[in-house]
């Protein structure tokens, strides 16, 4: 194989037609045969099975399909990165409407569980954006301890002081950002 080229390209001292013939057993997939490209460019078999040998086509295939693949993880894993991104920003601008309104109204007159459930779907939304459990799962099955408490077992008493507590830290936090702009 010519080491200037990747194999799936046109290789040195390869003909115009043995380089068709093998593009075309190339991109037929995992199906690939030489009986297919025989029938679809209308050629020996004998002339095909030549070349192929003498070209390499399975090992240029392989090369290809490999590359296909790498690409193709590649792509997904930058479109993971771009949704996580998109939807952490996305939780964040809901958690920012949430403090905002938090400020203007009386904690007396919202129910604790309804303001903790609303904040329970953000954090929870941009926790999975930013795939926190998992990265928590990891560290507690490595031995790691884990502090998440759980919201449902507390009383309304607890409940209520809780959503006290996290009011006061996002006001803090508000207070910083908008300090820092």
């Amino acid at each position: 194989m010519d080491s200037q080229a990747d194999a799936w390209e046109r290789q040195t001292g390869e003909s115009a037609a043995a380089w068709e013939a093998f593009a075309c057993y190339r991109d037929l997939g995992l199906s690939r045969s030489i009986s297919k490209v025989a029938a679809n460019l209308n050629k020996a078999r004998s002339v095909l099975e030549r070349w192929s040998t003498s070209h390499q086509w399975v090992l240029r295939a392989e090369a290809y399909d490999r590359e296909q693949d790498r690409l193709w993880r590649a792509e997904r894993h930058q479109a993971a990165r771009d949704i996580a991104r998109r939807h952490a920003r996305l939780a964040s601008a809901a958690q920012a409407k949430l403090v905002a309104r938090l400020q203007h109204l009386d904690p007396d007159r919202l129910s604790p569980s309804d303001v903790i459930r609303w904040l329970e779907a953000t954090i929870r939304i941009e926790r999975q954006a930013y795939s926190i459990d998992q990265i928590e799962a990891t560290a507690t099955a490595s031995g790691a301890a884990v502090d998440a408490p759980d919201v449902a077992q507390l009383t309304d008493e607890e409940r209520r002081a809780r959503m006290e507590q996290l009011r006061r830290e996002l006001e803090t936090r508000l207070t910083d950002s908008e300090t820092a702009s």
